[in-house]
C-alpha cells in the first residue's frame, strides 16, 4: 500500500480540528463586539425617536405623559398605556416604563428590555382650567442627571434610559424585572430622582436620555401651549 494514500490520523483529525476551533473563537471576538455595538446604536437611535415622541406628545396634549405601570405583561389589555387617575401620574415616584402603547412606539430596547421613565409631576399632571399647558414658563424639573461625580443636567422635566446589555434593574416584556445592579446602575434603578449617564465600562452600560427643560419650553412656544 502506497504510504502516501494513507487518510488522516485520529491525532492529526483532533489537531486540524483543534486550530480550526481556535480560528473561529478569534472570529467570534470582533463579531460579538460588533453585535453589541449595533444594539448601543439602534438603542440610542431609539433613544432620539422616543424624546422626540415625548417633545410631540407634550405640544399635542400640553403636558408629558405619565409612565406605565412596569409589571403588567404586554399579553394584558392596557399594557404600555400611561397610568393616570384623577387628573395625575399614578406611578410610585412617578417612574415606571415608557408608556410605548400610548406614544406608539417600539415596546423594548434592542436587549428586549422596556425602557424606563420618570417625570416630574407638575410636567405630566392634567393643565389647570383655562391654561394650555400643566406648567408655566418658570417651571422647572425636579430631576438630576450625573456622570457619577458631578451634575451634568439639572431641573430635567423627564428622563428616560435603557438598562443596557446586562439589563440590570429593567423591567422585561412579562413584567418581571431583572436583578438589581449596583453602584451607578443602581442608582438607575432606585425609583429617585438622580440619574447617572456617562461612558459605557465594565460595571456599567445604561443608556440615558432626557427631555431639556428649555427645548420643551420652546415646542411649547411654538405650538402655542406657552405662554
Amino acid at each position: 500500500m502506497n504510504p502516501r494514500a494513507r487518510g488522516f490520523t485520529l491525532v492529526e483529525l483532533a489537531v486540524v480540528l483543534a486550530i480550526i476551533g481556535l480560528v473561529l473563537g478569534a472570529l467570534m471576538v470582533p463579531l460579538n463586539a460588533q453585535i453589541d455595538q449595533q444594539r448601543i446604536n439602534d438603542t440610542q437611535k431609539q433613544l432620539d425617536v422616543i424624546r422626540e415622541a415625548l417633545l410631540g406628545f407634550a405640544a399635542a396634549n400640553g403636558r408629558l405623559p405619565c409612565p406605565a405601570v412596569p409589571t403588567t405583561a404586554n399579553t394584558v389589555a392596557g399594557a404600555g398605556t400611561e397610568a393616570r387617575g384623577g387628573g395625575a401620574c399614578t406611578q410610585a415616584g412617578s417612574e415606571g416604563v415608557l408608556p410605548w402603547a400610548t406614544l406608539g412606539i417600539s415596546e423594548t430596547d434592542a436587549w428586549q428590555r422596556r425602557f424606563t421613565y420618570r417625570v416630574t409631576p407638575e410636567f405630566a399632571n392634567d393643565a389647570p382650567a383655562g391654561a394650555l399647558a400643566t406648567f408655566t414658563l418658570t417651571d422647572n424639573g425636579n430631576i438630576t442627571i450625573s456622570n457619577g461625580t458631578v451634575d451634568i443636567a439639572t431641573q430635567i422635566p423627564a428622563v428616560v434610559l435603557s438598562h443596557g446589555k446586562n439589563g440590570a434593574g429593567g423591567y422585561r416584556t412579562d413584567g418581571t424585572r431583572e436583578t438589581l445592579g449596583t453602584g451607578d446602575e443602581l442608582e438607575n434603578a432606585d425609583v429617585d430622582g438622580t440619574f447617572v449617564s456617562k461612558i459605557p465600562m465594565a460595571d456599567y452600560d445604561d443608556l440615558v436620555a432626557w427631555v431639556s427643560l428649555n427645548v420643551l419650553k420652546s415646542r411649547m412656544v411654538a405650538a402655542n401651549r406657552l405662554p
